[in-house]
């Protein structure tokens, strides 16, 4: 007789909020999958029997209310990196563990980077615009960007990610500029040719782009504001693929609107998405994209089977490779 699966919980199959089939289908293999319309229709039947919550963008919210219908759960898994929707500790005191994805969404989220960074600077989303409009019958020469190749780049968060980005700006022959809690070693630094900047000032004063790639901690929260704009060249480019509360949206605009800098282009605001109204949507020199830094099939895959990996060991009482454990830092 076939071992019962464990039960697991997640936001739905299919839907806006929920996995595609082939990514649900790597689930059901190791799990008896419910959704979670499933459990709010009988949570008595079906909450003791959960022992995993797989969480697919913040779906479904670990909030107290849905944690105290599972009083069997044992670990809550969050596909991605981030870890600032997860209260933690509430979720340890309730005898879970907490577990992210590190490592897999690493490249797809510096594909990204690269992308807005070069979409932006050489006004490409403009430029299709204009090559679409039915009205168009010249082509504007108007149309300028700003050189890549040879500029400078700072990259504020000189983790994983980071230094992925740093790896791919080598290729157009950027100077490479990092700021970091904690320096990285030596020969980290000569493999990708990144210079050091002790102070965040100056990589702010000496970038052609600002890409920030920090995780969302109480200390990065609000880390670029109006000081830090002020600082950065008028012909300079801000690129957020972090969290957006990291930087102030207010200051933002203001500086985007007196020309403080030249352009943002952001996969990540705060909330997501912006209010229909929020000026930042309305801006000529801003392009935004709405937080698909993981967003790739093979990156989507390789989340499930790291996803998959962690609620195992969590159940069979084994260590959890990606357990999440707070520490007063996180290194930027």
């Amino acid at each position: 007789m076939a071992e019962e699966k464990t039960w697991a919980l997640v936001s739905e199959v299919g839907g806006e909020h929920g996995y595609l089939e082939e990514l649900a289908d790597i689930l059901k293999q190791h799990f008896r999958i419910i959704c979670y319309r499933e459990l709010l229709e009988d949570p008595v039947l079906h909450g003791p029997k959960i022992q995993v919550l797989f969480m697919w963008k913040y779906c479904p919210a670990a909030e107290p209310l849905l944690l105290g219908l599972l009083p069997s759960l044992k670990v809550v898994v969050s596909g991605g990196v981030g870890i600032d929707h997860l209260d933690v500790p509430f979720i340890n005191s309730l005898g879970a563990k907490v577990a992210n994805t590190p490592g897999v969404v690493s490249d797809s989220t510096a594909d990204l980077a690269m992308g807005l960074l070069l979409a932006s600077a050489r006004k490409i989303l403009d430029g299709h615009q204009i090559a679409i409009d039915p009205k168009t019958m010249h082509i504007p020469q108007s149309l300028m960007g700003v050189e890549v190749t040879g500029s400078t780049l700072g990259i504020i968060g000189m983790g994983e990610i980071g230094y992925k980005i740093a790896q791919r700006s080598k290729g157009f022959e950027m100077k490479i500029l990092y700021h970091n809690r904690t320096r990285r070693n030596v020969e980290d630094e000569q493999t990708v040719r990144a210079s050091y900047c002790e102070s965040l000032d100056d990589l702010l004063r000496k970038s052609d782009f600002v890409v920030i790639a920090v995780k969302l901690t109480l200390d990065t929260t609000g880390l670029v504001g109006h000081r830090e704009l002020s600082l950065m060249k008028p012909t300079a480019t801000l690129v957020n693929i972090s969290r957006g509360q990291v930087v102030d949206q207010d200051a933002l605009v203001k500086a985007l609107q007196s020309g403080s800098i030249c352009a943002a282009a952001l996969d990540v605001t705060h909330p997501e998405p912006l209010p229909r109204d929020h000026p930042l949507l309305s801006l000529p020199n801003v392009l935004i994209t709405p937080h698909i830094g993981i967003s790739t099939y093979n990156t989507a895959r390789r989340i499930v089977e790291k996803m998959v990996e962690n609620a195992l060991a969590a159940v069979k009482g084994l260590p959890v490779p990606n357990e999440v454990k707070l520490q007063l830092h996180n290194q930027c």
